[in-house]
């Protein structure tokens, strides 16, 4: 099977370096193991009509080291419950990139990404060619390729999935 190219609006921009995702729900609700509960406290700080303008679908996009700190998993649980399908920044934090691909959620390092969109411009991350476009303004930027195993994992949904594939289809 081949890994679909990621398709959506720029819900968010994170022009920040070294962000924290944490920040995303706030370090006082990272212990909310609710998901429900974390989706109504992200985002809050950022944009509080947040809620009703991100669609399913939406990527967000970020700077350099993205995710930067310690891996929690809950604040991109809560955007992934929004509706968030992936994340395209310049670069990202090894602890959060391996989480996050292991939980079968993209992931596309594209240095220049912030200078290639604008909040709710419509982006696509073709994998085959390594390419993130911008829709809606028609140009485009080169991504790093993953990694063979990264793909693989995202292809199967993540690391529990893929580890669960039958030899043959390794």
């Amino acid at each position: 099977m081949a890994l679909k190219p990621l398709r959506g609006r720029v819900a968010f921009v994170f022009d920040e370096e070294n962000f924290d995702v944490d920040q995303i729900v706030g370090v006082k609700n990272i212990k909310i193991t609710d998901v429900d509960e974390l989706a109504k406290v992200a985002m809050l700080s950022y944009d509080p009509d947040f809620h009703g303008k991100v669609k399913p679908g939406d990527v967000i996009v970020g700077a350099h080291n993205f995710g930067y700190g310690h891996p929690h998993y809950p604040p991109m649980r809560a955007m992934r419950h929004l509706g968030v399908t992936g994340v395209i920044a310049e670069s990202f934090s090894p602890g959060y990139w391996r989480g996050e691909i292991s939980m079968g959620f993209p992931q596309a390092s594209c240095p220049g990404i912030l200078s290639l969109v604008d909040r709710w411009d419509e982006i696509e991350v073709d994998w085959d060619a390594n390419l993130v476009r911008n829709l809606t303004k028609g140009t485009s930027l080169p991504m790093e390729p993953l990694s063979y195993a990264d793909r693989e994992m995202l292809d199967a949904g993540g690391l529990v999935p893929y580890l669960k594939r039958p030899i043959a289809a390794v």
